[in-house]
């Protein structure tokens, strides 16, 4: 038999010291615990059973023992016994094994059972358990968080495993689709100019929760917010997958690039009333899960997911933050986007909250205070805040901005108004002057929706795939495939696709506020039309390295100008650029915006115009462009203001942006259909321009 000790009430979870392990549970309804202690991963059952009792192991609502002799490694699970009554929002079952919420590595994946978690009986041969972690035993190097300015932040989202699980990625077998695998197309990122990876969940989820024939690809339904995902490491050792992490940031972070995490605290993969019992739902239920007010044996559902999280509950927003602050300091991550973030504004009872605590405590957070915090500032049961999250550091996904340039691309009318908006940083969304441009996230896509590519080659969503006779993804994609639905052979068709995905770019590398492109997108990766690819752990999802190669005139366009964007100081302004009325008469200090319309300061904003013109200058660094932009499926002149000007980019032309291209020496410009025009102001050689 293992010695114990009675134990104390914290930290929660299991805590190594030099005696042994201490352990610590909350539930408040709970008769008893046991403590299950296994000597391997995969044995079918525990070799120790050690029961806790109240009150020798129970301190107020926490279940607590220490056991002398063992350590780092120790796999551990639990059982918890108390009242089954859902109509009472109590779901204990003492026959169901249950997962540490504050487990740091999950395994048991090999024998794992859904169903079995789901249906009557013991499950413990096919249950998950966790694994005891030192923190201490790693040598970072001298490494730490990067803390790069949102000014200087350019987004890539990404799904570690997709990234490099293609046959094709040039990744060993062994390491395809992992975090070792990321490590190696270190270089491929460099390159691309980002300075950000937004890595999508790797908190362990259940693959399982999907429809049948399907896999959770995307990883939106957590089962511990402590642990990296197993089935992304290379290194299967029971503490592999916490390495393996930590090796990529620490790798990422040498070559400048800060990692954040796609946190999903809005739900978990227990579902709804007829979901497994995996750890939450069998510890305590009521303080975990919002239940409906009247009918407490179901789940309120503001995720769309079956249930959703009780985060403004005492315990449960500290487990959130205390995984928070784990992931920043002992795995030195930079920053989280959270997913459906508007559910962490409602109350326990699930009505949206004016002053809700959590996101001021996690804003106010020292161990937090140097990291990005990024809102999906909405949620599935209509709670929209985008432009009014609480606090003053959280930055938002910006969906108008999406859904507005995608509109002006297309050619829709009355959209120069909502472009010049998103142009300076969305002031109708953000309203505070003294806020910083940079809380915007902009982007045009995310792994939600068409990729880019597909966003110009198909008008209708095509996910027969997913099995529901594409009755899932969103309808309403505000996307044109350029006069044939799909694959092309005709070559006026690829071209205006290819010139319409370079319009997108240039308006977002423009566009005042941090942008975010979406994996592949840089090399037209396409899901055949597929905008939910959310269970497709295929070649639909999958990176394809092929399209370096075929699409290599396009990454080149990305690369370079994002690189130029990077090198004007006008693209780091951390003020909103004002704007002056044309003619500008005297010198302006600061940097600012000038409109136009195909004539001089003549931009009426007409609902029938599609084409806006604009300068953008910052006087102090001597930049000053004049830019185009054609939505409009005809030629038009544009008139020059009166300076000599270079062209640097013509979406129509072939090639990138081009530092020396040439002088333009007629007072009109004219702009081919659909096609976005980059001039600087000409300088000689040696010269300044003011």
């Amino acid at each position: 038999m293992l010695a114990t000790q009675r134990g104390r009430s914290f930290p929660l979870g299991a805590t190594v010291s030099a005696q042994g392990v201490n352990f610590c549970l909350f539930s408040k309804h709970a008769e008893r615990v046991e403590l299950l202690l296994f000597d391997q991963a995969d044995d079918p059952q525990p070799t120790h059973v050690i029961s806790l009792t109240a009150p020798l192991h129970r301190t107020a609502n926490y279940w607590h023992i220490f056991v002398m002799g063992i350590g780092h490694g120790q796999v551990y699970a639990y059982r918890v016994f108390g009242p089954f009554a859902p109509e009472l929002g109590h779901r204990f079952d003492g026959s169901k094994v249950l997962l540490d919420p504050y487990s740091r590595a999950v395994v048991g994946w090999e024998r794992y059972d859904r169903g079995a978690a789901t249906c009557p009986g013991d499950n413990c041969a096919t249950a998950l358990r966790g694994v005891v972690f030192d923190p201490c035993c790693y040598d970072w190097e001298g490494d730490v968080p990067l803390e790069i300015p949102y000014a200087r932040t350019i987004i890539y989202e990404m799904h570690v495993k997709g990234f490099t699980a293609h046959p094709n990625s040039g990744v060993s077998e062994g390491k395809r689709g992992t975090y070792a695998g990321l490590i190696e197309k270190i270089p491929y990122l460099k390159s691309l100019g980002i300075t950000a990876v937004e890595l999508m969940p790797i908190h362990e989820f259940d693959e399982q929760d999907a429809r049948p024939g399907l896999v959770n690809y995307w990883g939106y339904s957590t089962l511990a917010f402590f642990t990296p995902h197993r089935a992304y490491s290379s290194d299967q050792s029971l503490l592999g997958p916490v390495n393996e992490f930590r090796d990529m940031v620490k790798a990422l972070h040498k070559a400048g690039i800060e990692v954040i995490l796609d946190v999903v605290f809005n739900h978990t993969a227990e579902g709804n009333h007829e979901g497994p019992t995996l750890s939450f739902r069998g510890i305590e239920n009521q303080a975990y899960y919002i239940l409906e007010q009247f009918h407490p044996a179901f789940y309120a559902n503001y995720s769309g997911c079956g249930n959703t999280v009780k985060a403004n509950h005492e315990i449960v927003g500290r487990l959130i933050l205390d995984s928070l602050r784990y992931w920043v300091d002992v795995m030195h991550v930079d920053g989280f986007r959270f997913d459906l973030a508007s559910i962490l504004s409602r109350s326990k009872t699930g009505f949206p909250l004016a002053d809700p605590p959590l996101p001021w405590l996690i804003e106010s957070d020292p161990v937090l205070a140097g990291t990005k915090i990024i809102a999906e500032a909405w949620d599935a049961a209509g709670l929209y805040q985008v432009g009014s999250f609480i606090g003053e550091r959280f930055a938002e996904w910006n969906g108008p901005f999406r859904d507005d340039v995608r509109r002006f691309v297309k050619g829709d009318r009355g959209m120069l108004g909502w472009l010049a908006a998103r142009l300076l940083g969305s002031p109708d969304l953000y309203r505070d002057p003294h806020q910083i441009p940079n809380r915007t996230i902009n982007f045009i896509t995310c792994h939600d929706g068409f990729t880019l590519h597909d966003l110009v080659a198909y008008n209708d969503k095509h996910n027969q795939a997913n099995g529901e006779d594409s009755r899932d993804g969103c309808s309403h994609n505000n996307s044109w495939n350029c006069g044939q639905e799909g694959a092309t052979d005709d070559p006026e068709i690829a071209a205006l696709r290819v010139q319409q995905i370079k319009n997108f770019l240039v308006i977002l590398a423009l566009a005042q506020g941090t942008p975010m492109i979406l994996m592949g997108d840089e090399v037209q990766r396409t899901q055949g039309g597929n905008n939910n690819a959310y269970g497709q752990d295929n070649e639909i999802s999958w990176f394809n390295w092929d399209l370096v190669t075929q699409h290599q005139e396009m990454l080149h366009f990305w690369q370079k100008l994002l690189h130029w964007m990077q090198s004007l100081r006008l693209f780091e302004e951390e003020t909103r650029l004002r704007v002056e009325a044309y003619p500008v008469t005297q010198p302006v200090p600061y940097p600012h915006i000038v409109w136009h319309g195909t004539e001089l300061g003549q931009q009426g904003w007409s609902h029938d115009s599609h084409a806006l013109a604009l300068e953008m200058v910052m006087p102090k660094a001597g930049e000053h462009l004049y830019i185009i932009l054609n939505s409009y499926w005809e030629c038009l002149p544009f008139t020059l203001p009166p300076h000599p000007w270079q062209r640097l980019l013509d979406t129509h032309l072939p090639g990138t942006i081009c530092p020396t291209g040439p002088q333009i020496t007629t007072a009109q410009y004219w702009a081919t259909p659909r096609s976005s025009v980059i001039l600087r102001r000409f300088a000689p050689s040696g010269a300044g321009v003011d």
